[in-house]
C-alpha cells in the first residue's frame, strides 16, 4: 500500500480489522487506495456505522467517496434520493479507504469523503483473527460469528463419527460400517463434510495470503489439517498406509471451537465505538416547504430548522432559534442538572431534551457533529500502533515462518533421521502448525489499546493515538495552566465579610440589586452568588469608571466598589479595613459595600479553583507524579494558588508565548511531562509536551495540538488518564509475556524433544485456542479493574463534552 504513489503511511488494526490509509488526494484517489486494497487480497468494503444510518442499494457500484456494501441491520430511512447527504452523516468520520484487514468479516455501508495528509483513510470496525478468515463480504460481526460457531457444530456432526470408526475408537466397541462400505472410504467421506465446509474459510484466507506473498495463521491451519486429510486420502487411495482422519477432523473441531470463543470474546473490545454511535436517534422532525417532516437523522442538512418536543433526543449540534426549554447533556458534560436553553443558545446531538419545546437551526451535521468526532477520534487512537506494538506485529510474521520451518525440521529429523515411522513423524509436524499460532502474540497489545481507548473514551478521556496511552505512564511532572484548567476561568464569589456576622445575604442581595444595571464580570459574579435572594430594584444607577458604581435602594444611597471609590465618598470602614487587606493579601478582588456612608460588607471576588482540582493534584503526587502550575500572574498570586493547592512546581510571570519554553526547560532536566491546558496560547507547549492533555471546553487550537482530549473538562480526569494508561500497559506486558512464553515452551514440545512425552495435534489445538483466549480475556479484564478517576458508565450516560470540529 505505501508503495502507491501519495500515500504517506498506513496503521493497520488487526483486532478491528481496519485500516488507516494516510494520503495526498492530490496525487492518489479514493478508489486508486480501494483498488489497491483489493489487488493484495483483502476487502474494502466499509465502516461501522450507526444503526440508524439508512441501507445503500445492494446494486448501487462504489464510487468515489463511497464506500458500498449494506449492512445488515440498517433500516431504510427517507428516500434514496437523499444519499449524497449521508457523505456528512454524524459518525463517519471522514473515512477515506476501508480495509479489513486481513480478515474482511464483515462490512458495513459507509460513505466516505478523500481527506489530504492527516485526514485517516478508513475504519472498518471488523473482527479479525489477525489471519483472513474469508467470511463473505458484508457478514455483520454478530453473523461472522453465528458462522463460525455453524461451521464449527457442522465440524463436531461429522468428526464424531469419524472419531468412532476410527483406531482410536476401538477402546469404546467395534462398530459396522454401514452401507456395506470400506472403512476408509466410510471415512474418507465422513471427514470431507467434517473438512472442506468448515475449514474453507481458512482455504480462502490461506490463498489470498499466498497470493500477497505472506504467512498468517491460515496458513498454518492449512497446512495442520490439509496435511493429514491429503495424507489420509492418499493411504485410501493410491498407496497403502494408515489413514488418520479423526486426526484432522478433531483438530478442526477444536481450532473452530477455539477461534468461535475467541471472536465472541473479541466483540467486547469494539462496544465501546458501538455504544457511542448508536446515542444519536434514528430520526428527526424537520420544517420542509413549511411543513414538519420527519427525516432520517443522516438526511438533515445544514441550516435546516430542526423541531424539538419534550423527551425528544436531539439529532444533530445546532442554535437554538425560538422556544426553551431544559437539555439533559450528562452524556456529553457529565453535569446531572438539566441546562437552560433559549434563543441564540447551542444544542449538541444527542442530548435529551427534558421539558419545554424549541426549534434550532442546524449548524453542524454528519462528520462534523461533536459526537462524530468523538467516535472520529477513538477510532483513530485505535487504529494507531503503541510503540512496543510494532516489534510483536514484527515477531507474529516471523513467526509464522519460523512454525514452517520448524515443522518440516521436525518431519526430517523424526522420518530420515531418526527412523522413526512416517505417521509418528506426520504426526509431530502437524502438532507444531497447530500449535505456533501467532494469535496471542498478535493480540496482546492491539487488544489492550482497545479495550484501553474505548473505556477512556465512555469515561470522557479520548486518546488521540496509542502512543500517548503508552507515554502517559511514563510522565513525571504534569503542568497545569492555572486559568480555566485549574480554575474556572471566571470571577466567582469566594468569601463574604459583613459587618454583622449574620448579614451576608443582607450585602448580597443590596450588592444584587445594584449589580443587575451592570454587564461588568465582576457585576455577574454577585448576581450568581445572589442566585433567587429577594433583591429590591434600583434606580439612578451611576458607573463610576475605575472605581465601582452607585445607585439608589429602597431610598438609600448605595455604593459598591473599591476601597478609592469608599475613600472619596468618605465611607466610614466600620472596622473592616484589616479583613479587606488580608483578602486582598490572598489575591482576591475586594468589592466594598456600603448603605448611607456607612460599610455594611465586603465581598472577595477570584477566580476559584475548580472543585476537583485539589484532589487530582493529591491523586497525581500519590502516584510519583510532580504537579506544576503555569500563569502569567504575578509571583505573589501564584504562590497562594499554588499554596492553597499543594502544587510543587509554581511558575508564575510567565507570558504566553514562552509556556512551550518552560515545558521544555523541565524536559532538559530529564522529566517526562505532560501538559494540561485549553486555549490558543496552549498549544505550543501542549505540542511540545510528551503529552499534552486538552481540557475539552477550550479551543479548537489546543484540542488539535493536544495527544489526549479531557471532555468533561475536570482536571481529575488526568488522573484517570494516568492511571487507565498504566493499566493498560500492564495488560500489554502481561499479554506480551504470555504470547512469548507460550511459545518459547510450545515449540520444543510440539517438535517431540521431551520423547515419549508428545503432544497431540488434538492437544496442541486446545493450547493454540486457549492462548488466544487468554490473551483476549485478560485485555477485556481491564474493563472490570477498579481504576482511580474511571468508572463503568452505561450506554446512555457516556461521552462528555465537545469534539476537535
Amino acid at each position: 500500500m505505501q508503495k502507491l504513489p501519495g500515500v504517506h503511511h498506513v496503521e493497520v488494526n488487526y483486532v478491528a480489522g481496519s485500516a488507516t490509509v494516510h494520503y495526498d488526494e492530490s496525487t492518489t484517489s479514493l478508489p486508486q487506495v480501494q483498488d489497491t486494497v483489493s489487488q493484495c487480497g483483502y476487502h474494502c468494503r466499509g465502516e461501522l456505522v450507526p444503526k440508524h444510518v439508512c441501507e445503500r442499494p445492494a446494486e448501487a457500484p462504489p464510487t468515489a467517496g463511497t464506500l458500498n456494501a449494506g449492512h445488515d441491520h440498517h433500516a431504510h430511512h427517507g428516500d434514496h434520493a437523499h444519499h449524497e447527504h449521508h457523505e456528512d452523516h454524524a459518525h463517519h468520520a471522514a473515512a477515506a479507504a476501508v480495509t479489513s484487514m486481513p480478515m474482511p468479516s464483515q462490512t458495513h455501508s459507509a460513505p466516505a469523503t478523500a481527506h489530504t495528509h492527516a485526514d485517516h483513510a478508513a475504519h472498518a470496525m471488523q473482527h479479525d483473527m489477525m489471519h483472513d478468515m474469508g467470511h463473505a463480504p458484508g457478514m455483520s460481526m454478530e453473523g461472522m460469528v453465528i458462522d463460525m460457531r455453524n461451521r464449527f457444530f457442522v465440524a463436531l456432526l461429522f468428526a464424531v463419527p469419524v472419531f468412532f470408526y476410527s483406531p482410536m475408537g476401538e477402546m469404546f466397541g467395534t462398530f459396522p460400517v454401514p452401507l456395506g462400505l470400506d472403512r476408509k472410504i466410510f471415512l474418507f467421506l465422513l471427514a470431507t463434510g467434517a473438512i472442506v465446509y468448515p475449514a474453507w474459510p481458512f482455504f480462502v484466507a490461506a490463498w489470498r495470503a499466498f497470493k500477497s506473498g505472506v504467512f498468517n495463521m491460515a496458513t498454518l491451519v492449512v497446512l495442520s489439517v490439509g496435511t493429514g486429510y491429503l495424507f489420509s486420502v492418499g493411504a485410501t487411495f493410491l498407496f497403502e498406509g494408515e489413514v488418520f482422519y479423526e486426526a484432522s477432523a478433531v483438530l478442526l473441531v477444536f481450532i473452530l471451537l477455539g477461534h468461535w470463543l475467541e471472536m465472541r470474546a473479541r466483540a467486547g473490545a469494539t462496544d465501546a465505538i458501538r455504544a457511542l454511535m448508536d446515542l444519536a436517534p434514528p430520526k428527526a422532525m424537520v420544517l420542509r416547504d413549511g411543513k414538519e417532516v420527519e427525516v432520517a437523522t443522516a438526511d438533515v442538512l445544514v441550516g435546516d430548522t430542526v423541531v424539538i418536543r419534550p423527551g425528544n433526543k436531539i439529532p444533530v449540534d445546532g442554535v437554538v432559534l425560538d422556544g426553551g426549554s431544559q437539555v439533559d447533556e450528562s452524556m456529553l458534560t457529565g453535569e446531572s442538572m438539566p441546562v437552560k436553553k433559549g434563543p441564540g443558545n447551542a444544542v449538541i446531538g444527542a442530548t435529551i431534551n427534558k421539558s419545554g419545546s424549541f426549534r434550532y437551526r442546524a449548524t453542524k451535521v454528519g462528520a462534523d457533529t461533536a459526537l462524530a468526532q468523538i467516535v472520529k477520534l477513538v477510532q483513530e487512537a485505535q487504529n494507531s500502533k503503541a510503540p512496543g506494538q510494532l516489534l510483536a506485529d514484527r515477531a507474529s510474521q516471523w513467526l509464522v515462518l519460523a512454525a514452517i520451518l520448524i515443522g518440516v525440521g521436525t518431519f526430517i529429523t523424526w522420518y530420515w533421521l531418526l527412523g522413526q515411522p512416517v505417521l509418528f513423524a506426520l504426526t509431530l509436524t502437524i502438532t507444531v502448525f497447530v500449535i505456533a499460532c501467532p494469535d496471542a502474540l498478535g493480540l496482546a497489545t492491539p487488544m489492550a489499546v482497545m479495550v484501553g481507548t474505548g473505556l477512556g473514551a465512555v469515561n470522557g478521556i479520548l486518546f488521540k493515538n496509542a502512543a500517548a496511552l503508552e507515554n502517559a505512564t511514563k510522565l513525571d511532572v504534569v503542568v497545569f495552566d492555572k486559568t480555566g484548567t485549574l480554575t474556572m476561568g471566571e470571577p466567582l464569589v469566594v468569601g463574604i465579610v459583613s459587618a454583622h456576622a449574620d448579614d451576608e445575604n443582607a450585602v448580597l442581595a443590596i450588592a444584587g440589586a445594584v449589580e443587575k444595571h451592570s454587564e461588568h464580570p465582576l457585576a455577574q459574579a454577585i448576581l450568581r452568588r445572589a442566585g433567587n435572594l429577594v433583591m429590591q430594584g434600583a434606580t439612578d444607577f451611576t458607573n463610576i469608571d475605575g472605581q465601582g458604581a452607585k445607585a439608589t435602594v429602597d431610598g438609600k444611597k448605595v455604593l459598591l466598589g473599591n476601597r478609592k471609590l469608599m475613600d472619596a465618598e468618605r465611607v466610614y470602614l466600620n472596622r473592616l479595613e484589616a479583613d479587606a487587606a488580608n483578602l486582598q493579601g490572598a489575591g482576591r478582588t475586594v468589592v466594598h459595600v456600603a448603605v448611607d456612608g456607612r460599610l455594611i460588607g465586603l465581598i472577595a471576588i477570584a477566580d476559584a479553583a475548580r472543585p476537583t482540582s485539589k484532589a487530582t493534584i493529591a491523586q497525581l503526587q500519590a502516584r510519583g507524579v510532580k504537579v506544576a502550575m503555569i500563569t502569567g500572574d504575578n509571583q505573589a498570586t501564584a504562590e497562594r494558588v499554588g499554596k492553597e493547592l499543594g502544587i510543587d512546581i509554581v511558575l508564575a510571570d510567565v507570558l504566553p508565548g514562552d509556556k512551550a519554553a518552560k515545558v521544555k526547560e523541565l524536559q532538559q532536566q530529564g522529566y517526562k511531562v505532560g501538559m494540561v491546558g485549553d486555549g490558543v496560547n496552549d498549544a505550543p507547549a501542549l505540542t511540545q509536551a510528551d503529552v499534552g492533555f486538552a481540557i475539552g471546553a477550550g479551543t479548537d487550537v489546543a484540542i488539535e495540538s493536544a495527544q489526549v482530549v479531557l471532555m468533561k473538562s475536570d482536571p481529575y480526569d488526568v488522573v484517570g488518564a494516568i492511571e487507565l494508561s498504566r493499566a493498560t500497559l500492564r495488560k500489554m506486558h502481561q499479554n506480551l509475556w504470555w504470547a512469548v512464553g507460550y511459545n518459547l515452551i510450545a515449540f520444543p514440545l510440539a517438535a517431540g524433544v521431551l520423547y515419549p512425552f508428545t503432544l497431540s495435534p488434538e492437544i496442541a489445538a486446545l493450547s493454540m485456542s486457549g492462548s488466544s483466549a487468554i490473551v483476549a480475556i485478560n485485555a477485556l479484564m481491564l474493563k472490570r479493574t477498579k481504576l482511580t478517576g474511571i468508572r463503568a458508565v452505561d450506554a446512555q450516560h457516556i461521552v462528555p463534552q465537545r469534539a476537535t470540529a
